[in-house]
């Protein structure tokens, strides 16, 4: 009988990366509770046409809805979610990457003379 080898995906990491696992957990309930947050009819759209896969002439089917009424709770539930989730991630990433001092004049002036516009 022929033996088969089985192809790890070449993504895939071996072992879990406990930090990672950590983050994807904080991500997910983070984005959890913003919908959770959102008004009632945005949330069902929401929930309807990403999580459940629904085409707009279903989700509109199934909520009594007009097709346009689903694509503007859609555009609208996104944007609360996006402004949201800004709320909460946006003063961690202005702190990621601070630009101050000696750190960001030297790395202004590498890229004036890599622009050949150094004094």
């Amino acid at each position: 009988m022929p033996q088969a080898d089985i192809i790890p995906f070449p993504l895939a990491a071996p072992s879990p990366d406990p930090e990672r696992s950590v983050a994807q957990r904080q991500i997910q309930q983070m984005l959890e509770h913003a919908i959770d947050d959102l008004p009632d009819d945005f949330r069902t759209v929401l929930v309807a046409r990403i999580i459940e896969d629904m085409s707009v002439e279903e989700t509109a089917s199934l909520l009594g809805l007009r097709p346009e009424t689903v694509k503007t709770r859609l555009h609208r539930a996104r944007k609360l979610l996006r402004d949201a989730l800004e709320r909460q991630v946006g003063p961690a990433l202005t702190d990621a990457f601070p630009f101050d001092g000696a750190r960001c004049a030297r790395m202004t002036e590498q890229v004036l003379a890599r622009l050949g516009l150094s004094a």
